[in-house]
């Protein structure tokens, strides 16, 4: 496996070079040199790592905007204004393993993402304990094997075994704390970032696996005012890969409206109703179209990790009611909301804790881990068998989590022959 892996990562160092020399020699681009093979032997990849570890942050990223795109639509905080009948199977809760949207916009890139690590940690660093490529890869494979976690019901890395949610859970927990391990030994403020962002993924972790006291520990350690964002560019020719995905999901093809529950006036929540807008929905939306704000360009960042979230990690895994209202007031409180006047039971203290995250992190990618972690807690989700919000499609179905699809589980070989 290593041997392959570390082709793997010469073929891509190699081609990268080719590429590089015909554009320098382009006014000679027929000649050839002869031999015109390049031993592999002959090519460390070690020496490509950077490039590598910042190409796997780039596949997550990617795969960030996809996953908080489809999430997004599953679990109600946009409404599908797309026509295609694949993405309305997320909004009614029904995605078939055959869904090609299913494959090629959500699992694909998360895959990617997680394989994509896998070739920088495969590869024979002499100074692993403080690399920061090594740390950066780490890193990105934990948050990748944290969001097949919550987004998927079971996932798979790198065609290896089916793997359930707590065994993915563990995974983004073992890759985090070696992020952790070697960001810290590094010591430089890239690598302490990385680091931290780790440390605050690893409590998101713990917390969905249901190891509270581990959760509280690790989100106690992120430093105050921490924030780790996944930066876009606005490049024409790249914009699928490189682009804010919920921007382009928006403005240029009209496909994400903000749902009802989410149509407040909160800061948190920034949209432009009917008349606040010239933008069209692609499909004909119920209500009129609600254009999300909170990315406003090609180029707008989104946040991983953050103190803010794990303060939200460490207040709910503490299951103590009044700890977690007093936390849920400071963010009423910030948010110009009013005070909370529900109840002071457990039970109605998530509920509140729960209804404070859906804005805090809106369109994040975090409500359906929410959802698989309390459904009872989560605010605004149809009930199954409710209707679907536009007619002429099934009603709302039973699924929490998506589906590998069928390509993956057909051609995987650890999955067995399917008939």
């Amino acid at each position: 496996m290593n041997t392959r892996i570390t082709r793997a990562a010469t073929r891509t160092l190699v081609g990268a070079t080719l590429a590089l020399s015909v554009a320098a020699c382009s006014d000679k681009f027929l000649q050839v040199t002869n031999p015109n093979v390049i031993d592999a032997a002959t090519v460390d990849p070690a020496s490509g790592a950077a490039t590598l570890a910042a190409s796997a942050q780039q596949n997550f990223a990617t795969a960030y905007g996809w996953l908080a795109l489809y999430s997004a639509w599953f679990s109600e905080e946009s409404n599908v204004s797309d026509t295609f009948p694949t993405r309305n199977e997320f909004g009614f809760r029904q995605v078939s393993d055959l869904n090609t949207s299913l494959n090629g916009d959500v699992w694909r890139p998360i895959s990617l993402a997680a394989a994509s690590t896998k070739i920088v940690l495969d590869l024979n660093f002499t100074d692993q304990a403080t690399n920061i490529n090594y740390a950066r890869a780490a890193a990105f494979r934990g948050f990748a094997s944290l969001h097949m976690a919550t987004d998927f019901c079971v996932g798979t890395l790198s065609s290896g075994p089916s793997l359930n949610t707590g065994q993915l859970l563990d995974t983004a927990i073992y890759w985090f704390g070696q992020a952790v391990t070697v960001g810290n030994a590094n010591g430089s403020a890239d690598a302490k970032t990385l680091a931290n962002a780790a440390l605050a993924g690893r409590a998101r972790a713990k917390l969905q696996k249901g190891d509270n006291p581990g959760a509280i520990a690790d989100a106690g350690g992120v430093p105050a005012g921490f924030v780790f964002n996944l930066n876009y560019t606005d490049d024409l020719a790249n914009r699928g890969r490189l682009s804010n995905m919920l921007y382009q999901f928006t403005y240029d093809r009209g496909s994400i409206s903000v749902a009802p529950g989410y149509r407040v006036s909160d800061p948190r929540v920034k949209y432009l109703g009917p008349g606040q807008t010239t933008l069209q929905p692609q499909d004909v939306v119920p209500g009129g179209f609600f254009a999300q704000n909170k990315y406003p360009g090609y180029a707008a960042p989104m946040r991983l990790a953050s103190k803010l979230e794990s303060d939200y990690v460490a207040a709910e895994a503490s299951q103590n009611a009044a700890q977690i209202i007093t936390f849920a007031g400071t963010r009423r409180t910030a948010n110009g909301m009013p005070a909370y006047t529900g109840g002071t039971d457990l039970a109605s203290a998530m509920k509140e804790l729960y209804y404070q995250r859906a804005f805090e992190f809106f369109l994040e990618d975090r409500k359906l881990g929410d959802f698989r972690r309390s459904a009872a807690s989560t605010p605004f989700m149809t009930a199954a068998g409710a209707p679907y919000f536009k007619p002429g499609y099934p009603n709302v179905g039973t699924q929490t989590c998506f589906p590998l699809p069928r390509v993956e589980t057909d051609n995987n070989p650890n999955f067995g022959t399917k008939k």
